[in-house]
């Protein structure tokens, strides 16, 4: 029987689509739901549920369970570090948490990721997980894209690939050359929800759609924890601000429930749109 795959989950469809996937290719799965984040579609798998500064707890139960390779995958907010309940390795561990993370979440994610290749596990990536996630290049779903809405998105991907730069968001939103929002803590949903309250005059609506919202890495950032990921809730939230389109960067973003999304998109009339990483990164 091949080690079963690792999984550190926190809520949302992503961890749920990997945890799917490794039973369905025959390796299994090792479910630690964090404390505060259970995703109740993970409550049947082989695993418990642990505490977010229970370092030495999750490395046991997950050797335990013979795993190599392990995945983080999941929504989780930044926790406030003074209200951790912490274990002899998570206290050890604190000091150094606490000076990267004052650097930005790619620092402090990289010292997470450290730690568990220091404990002998392979930390692979979602997208390695489950590789048919992956955005894939060009026309994804919907109408073909104007040459006015690709400069859009090239504006786009250019703010997004320099806030990223800075560790501050994933996504940009831009209509008619201007740049609407850039994504930071709130997250894309929320940002999108402030582009729905712009006035008409300055973005799309359903019936006129303009604009074009982004998702793409930091340039900066760990890829095995925080690929940007899009979904339907993405698509629907994306048409309500009145937006002709998505684009994120293929090779470098997921899509959950891809086959959903596009007929999401379709129906609403919003083209997905696959990018090339090269697009809008200063040489």
């Amino acid at each position: 029987m091949p080690a079963p795959l690792g999984l550190i989950a926190g809520l949302g469809d992503l961890p749920v689509a990997i945890a799917e996937n490794a039973v369905a290719m025959g390796q299994g799965v090792h479910v630690l739901r964090l404390k505060g984040y259970e995703e109740p579609r993970l409550a049947g798998y082989p695993g418990s549920v642990v505490g977010l500064g229970e370092v030495g707890a999750v490395i046991t139960r997950l050797r335990d369970a013979g795993c190599r390779d392990l995945v983080f995958a999941g929504n989780v907010s930044r926790p406030n570090f003074s209200d951790l309940k912490l274990d002899l390795r998570g206290a050890a561990l604190l000091p150094k948490v606490l000076s990267e993370a004052r650097k930005g979440d790619d620092a402090l994610l990289r010292v997470l990721v450290g730690e568990f290749e220091k404990s002998g596990f392979n930390v692979i990536g979602s997208e390695q997980a489950h590789a048919a996630l992956l955005a894939p290049a060009g026309l994804i779903a919907g109408p073909e894209p104007s040459v006015a809405l690709l400069a859009d998105l090239e504006v786009a991907a250019r703010v997004a690939s320099a806030s990223g730069a800075l560790d501050i968001g994933q996504a940009c939103v831009v209509c008619d050359g201007l740049v609407l929002a850039v994504e930071a803590q709130e997250g894309t949903d929320e940002m999108l929800r402030r582009c729905a309250a712009l006035p008409d005059t300055i973005r799309g609506t359903p019936l006129a759609r303009r604009g074009v919202l982004v998702k793409r890495p930091k340039p900066v950032q760990e890829r095995r924890i925080d690929l940007p990921t899009t979904g339907v809730s993405t698509v629907e939230l994306a048409a309500a601000a009145g937006l002709a389109g998505i684009g994120v960067e293929a090779g470098g973003a997921l899509m959950l429930n891809r086959a959903a999304m596009e007929a999401k998109a379709s129906s609403l009339g919003l083209f997905l749109y696959g990018f090339s990483p090269a697009l809008g990164v200063s040489a």
